[in-house]
């Protein structure tokens, strides 16, 4: 069987929006991605406090969102694990087990700006290509935080794997402040997801 191109997407997804669909998409065809990998975080070391909804709720959500969509898969290996979840550990359990595939981790620019921050950044630039998602209207991708951490090659691949958005003024933190003061949500989650939401009263204060 031929390599396969998979698209690594992590976050809190607490919802998961239409914005974060839009990425996924653009991501998949821009890069001619086989299989995109949606991974809810459980715990995420830069952000401590944790997510709202339960991880059950923010897994039943992801799944309604692609539903209908073969190339992408809910992986929830960081909830069942169940602790601090750490990117390079997550790229370490994919690559043992799609050891001929090529992986390609989504970032936003403000995490590649903290990349320094992360467990083993050296370990993880190895494993997989980073995809930087330039929103518009952000300035140019500085890649120089890098320079110590990834070789002149890994470099080069980020900067021909940086993926071009437009404004996307959609946050998860603003859809639950929406929810929890009774505004509507409706067009920036997917129907089933916003369903689900009102159903199980989730982010309601």
């Amino acid at each position: 069987m031929a390599a396969q191109r998979i698209g690594i997407l992590g976050g809190s997804f607490d919802p998961v929006h239409l914005g974060h669909l839009w990425i996924a998409e653009s991501a998949r065809e821009t890069l001619s991605l086989d299989q995109i990998r949606w991974i809810p975080a459980a715990t995420s070391p830069l952000k401590r406090q944790g997510p709202v909804a339960s991880n059950e709720q923010r897994l039943q959500m992801l799944q309604l969102a692609i539903a209908g969509c073969p190339s992408f898969v809910v992986d929830d290996r960081e909830l069942r694990r169940g602790e601090i979840s750490y990117t390079v550990d997550t790229l370490a359990e994919l690559r043992a087990e799609f050891p001929a595939d090529e992986l390609f981790l989504i970032i936003g620019s403000d995490s590649l700006a903290s990349i320094e921050q992360w467990r083993q950044p050296e370990r993880l630039l190895q494993m997989a290509t980073i995809v930087v998602v330039q929103r518009g209207g952000e300035p140019p991708i500085d890649f120089s935080v890098l320079k110590d951490l990834a070789s002149a090659q890994q470099i080069q691949a980020a900067r021909e794997h940086v993926l071009p958005m437009p404004i996307i003024e959609l946050s998860s933190s603003d859809l639950r402040a929406r929810v929890a003061t009774g505004r509507s949500i409706r067009f920036r989650v997917p129907r089933p997801v916003e369903a689900l939401i009102a159903a199980e009263r989730i982010y309601q204060s």
